[in-house]
């Protein structure tokens, strides 16, 4: 029985790789991360929410990037992404200096970190310009950037795309709830983290929290637990909820956790965004596999610095650490 499952998932996977001419969009930033952790550090390493997302979504569709970079972005970084299949049509390059961020995580304890700098430059002007071709795309990703932004982007873009998911934080939720609770209606997917569901809500029951947010117009939550997974929480057709809690893979070693929760909603979106359906034709099977094709990408990014094991992926180990999930969680 758990071979058969087995092989039902790697043709799954293999059926999803068939698809990558599904398009998908990603706002958010394009940054130079200079992080340390028990492992060691490293100096403006390649980082930012739409990196991450686009990067990990390549393995299964193909992404486009709306972002900005300063002059100083480096040409390798340019042809990496396009050599992944990553559409940089939407990246503008400003005079000026690339957004940077600083970080250092607790060496016994990777669940906290510690900002030591941030520099927005270039990224503090940035304004969303979204061509005729990127308009026409099926999925939007709005990465964690300021609310308004995100408005101006589904804004642009006209017509509701078949899907709209975004991503927020805890500064937006302090400083923009306004802004946050007028675009929350206006999308479908809602990823936010336990602590900022708490506090966006300001319900402690993580289920009942979800339930309020769907009550105002997305139809799935979410909820990242970091090293804990997720839940998930989906409306049906019949105004019944769908429930899904997944398990992170453990691996071994972790060096970095910087853009897992990113990695994650790449590999989430981005197989939504092959299956070529709405919204309302999506699956509780097809949100499911999702969730765990986003868990192994946000598994992989842990164990390097910055893009460094992104770089190595194959296919065949996606599918291999697929199966490996399957196994880890088989009760027969």
């Amino acid at each position: 029985m758990l071979v058969t499952r087995v092989q039902r998932v790697a043709s799954s996977l293999n059926n999803l790789m068939s698809n990558k001419n599904n398009k998908i969009l990603v706002v958010g930033s394009v940054a130079y991360d200079s992080v340390e952790t028990h492992a060691g550090k490293r100096i403006d390493a390649l980082g930012g929410s739409a990196s991450y997302f686009a990067l990990a979504a390549s393995y299964f569709s193909t992404p486009t990037v709306v972002a900005v970079v300063g002059e100083d972005f480096e040409q390798t970084h340019i042809e990496f992404f396009e050599s992944r299949n990553v559409d940089l049509s939407g990246l503008q390059i400003k005079s000026g200096s690339t957004f940077r961020w600083v970080g250092k995580y607790d060496p016994n304890n990777l669940n906290y970190r510690e900002t030591i700098d941030t520099q927005l430059n270039v990224f503090a002007e940035f304004k969303p310009i979204l061509n005729t071709v990127h308009k026409s795309i099926d999925v939007f990703f709005l990465a964690n950037i300021q609310p308004d932004l995100q408005m101006e982007v589904l804004n642009q873009a006209g017509k509701k795309p078949k899907i709209v998911a975004m991503d927020s934080m805890n500064l937006w939720i302090e400083n923009n709830k306004d802004d946050l609770l007028k675009l929350i209606p206006k999308i479908d997917i809602l990823f936010l983290d336990e602590t900022e569901l708490r506090q966006l809500t300001g319900i402690k029951n993580l289920i009942e929290a979800s339930k309020s947010i769907i009550d105002l117009g997305p139809r799935i939550v979410i909820i990242k637990k970091g090293e804990h997974g997720l839940l998930m929480n989906s409306i049906n057709t019949d105004n019944s909820f769908s429930l899904f809690a997944c398990p992170a893979l453990p691996v071994d070693p972790v060096i970095d956790p910087t853009g897992a929760g990113d990695c994650f909603a790449g590999g989430f979106m981005g197989h939504l965004a092959s299956l070529g359906k709405t919204i309302s034709e999506i699956s509780v099977e097809d949100l499911r596999k999702a969730a765990v094709y986003g868990t192994i990408m946000g598994s992989f990014v842990v164990q390097g610095f910055s893009i460094e094991k992104l770089k190595l992926v194959s296919v065949d180990q996606i599918e291999n650490r697929y199966n490996e999930f399957v196994n880890l969680t088989a009760i027969s």
